[in-house]
């Protein structure tokens, strides 16, 4: 059996590796719920669920009194998520566990063309035996089933990025058509129309291409590249707005006189964590392939260096942004250090010290691996919404986090309705809040409380304002999220604890969503 195998891999290669990484990814389906990130959940799907459900609950859309902006997101990746939701309650479907369900396969059989185009590439600069380690990596390194399932424009972005090289690195070793070399820039154009900072990436392929001397070829694909955005973002603009890429003019602004108010950290700190996330020393070895092989895979080289020297000099520095450039990293590393270690190959210490770091990669690999593809993050802040959703009398809840100066948005998709809530946070007068409340603001049918420290003298605060508070529940965050807080407390996945006002919601037995 295990000999059948092997000679069906031997033969298949490309085809296994797909199926290796597709069977992780629907462990991920189905297991790795909730989202990762803010922006996975809160500009993606909430946007788009409360689309279907007929209101714009976050603003994001022309108010009829002037005052909504553009918020300087592009709406063709909520777009999709617009249809795709919109289709599911078509269907009937309204229980929204079921309809992420069916999102993270839609993303993980998105995430597949990754590893395809990956060997791909691949292949056509080095050989089988190179594409065959960029596949594997590409279809299980730890992190990419986890990220292939949730909405992170940085990830989905990927495959179209992937796709436009591939056709450029294939039409310069065939000599095609310009017309290839035009299709090449429409699809490296839709990735800009997932992720407007892809444009650094495009615009490296095509600086490379002419310090090579290929200006026809840039041309046709800038004009490629220039009608996908216009036909996409152009048009879609217009259409909501009036005016053509407003939201990509907005979201510059916004990052011109915004770039400090979040993470700001040294320069070198993508340098740092491409080092670490990658695996120490192979994580080393894939950053000296990629420099060391530079000037021959100069169509990879140069995307990624100046998408790192931008990142890097940007103030706001957060890990999932340089997500996008990890494949390529890969491809060219393995590449550059694959030919490196041929030639040490007589050198039995160092080949041997190459062999052993290998083999530390993958165990390291695999045990972050099963942990994290199972991951069920930000189970909390879900389970929460999902619980109250039984509640089909609910009107206003209370978030109450007086740890905390930032709040740790609810998800309300998982709400399935929309309502307004309250937040008290570690700024918030209990007076003024009061006061607030004696002029006619909502009274919370739940109060939510963030984390558990001080809760006892936080409950009895509460209840001077509400008497009739009386314990529901209290909603664990999920062992990955403990141990994520464990290594860095930034990572605030809270317990919440939830009390029903008994004046203004009765107790009742929850049932499930149908």
């Amino acid at each position: 059996m295990i000999n059948q195998l092997n000679t069906w891999y031997q033969q298949h290669p490309l085809k296994a590796i797909l199926w290796v990484g597709f069977f992780f990814r629907l462990l991920a389906v189905y297991f790795a719920k909730g989202y990762g990130w803010h922006d996975d959940q809160f500009l993606v799907v909430e946007i788009a669920q409360s689309w279907v459900d007929g209101i714009d609950f976050y603003g994001w859309l022309p108010s009829d009194n002037g005052t909504n902006e553009p918020e300087g997101f592009s709406f063709f990746y909520v777009g999709i998520h617009y249809i795709l939701l919109w289709t599911m309650k078509w269907l009937g479907m309204i229980n929204p566990e079921t309809k992420m369900l069916f999102i993270r396969l839609f993303h993980a059989l998105w995430s597949m063309l990754i590893v395809y185009f990956g060997y791909q590439i691949t292949l056509l600069l080095s050989s089988v035996r190179e594409a065959k380690i960029v596949a594997w990596l590409l279809a299980i390194f730890w992190i990419f089933p986890f990220i292939s399932v949730r909405n992170l424009v940085e990830y989905v972005s990927i495959p179209f990025l992937m796709a436009g090289l591939w056709m450029v690195v294939k039409a310069g070793k065939k000599d095609l058509r310009f017309s290839w070399w035009f299709l090449a820039g429409i699809v490296l154009g839709l990735a800009f129309n997932v992720r407007f900072q892809t444009l650094i990436i495009t615009g490296g392929i095509g600086l490379a291409l002419l310090f090579q001397k290929q200006w026809k070829q840039t041309i046709f694909m800038a004009l490629g590249v220039l009608s996908s955005m216009v036909v996409v973002q152009g048009v879609l603009d217009y259409s909501v707005w009036g005016i053509p890429f407003v939201q990509v003019i907005g979201y510059v602004d916004y990052n011109m006189h915004h770039a400090a108010d979040y993470v700001v950290s040294p320069w070198y700190t993508y340098l740092l964590f491409l080092s670490g996330i990658l695996i120490p020393p192979v994580s080393l070895f894939l950053l000296f392939g990629y420099f060391r092989n530079w000037r021959r895979l100069l169509i990879i080289f140069l995307p990624i260096l100046i998408f790192l020297i931008f990142h890097s000099y940007y103030p706001n520095k957060q890990e999932r942004f340089v997500v996008t450039i990890i494949p390529f990293l890969m491809i060219s590393g393995v590449i550059g250090w694959m030919q490196l270690q041929q030639a040490w190959q007589n050198n039995k210490a160092i080949a041997r010290w190459i062999k052993r770091s290998w083999i530390f990669f993958w165990i390291i690999n695999f045990i972050l691996l099963i942990p994290v593809t199972l991951m069920y993050s930000k189970k909390a802040r879900v389970e929460s919404m999902i619980y109250l959703s039984q509640y089909s009398e609910l009107q206003h809840f209370l978030i109450e986090d007086v740890n905390q100066s930032v709040l740790r948005f609810p998800p309300q998709y998982y709400l399935n309705h929309w309502i307004r809530y309250d937040t008290f946070m570690r700024e918030d007068s209990l007076s003024a809040y009061a006061r607030e409340l004696q002029h006619g603001s909502a009274v919370p049918d739940f109060v939510l409380f963030y984390q558990p420290d001080h809760l006892e003298s936080r409950i009895k605060t509460m209840q001077t304002l509400f008497p009739d508070l009386v314990y529901e529940t209290t909603i664990e965050p999920g062992f990955m999220d403990e141990v994520l807080f464990w290594l860095n407390p930034i990572n605030d996945n809270q317990i919440i604890t939830i009390y029903r006002n008994n004046a203004t919601i009765s107790k009742s037995t929850p049932s499930p969503h149908d």
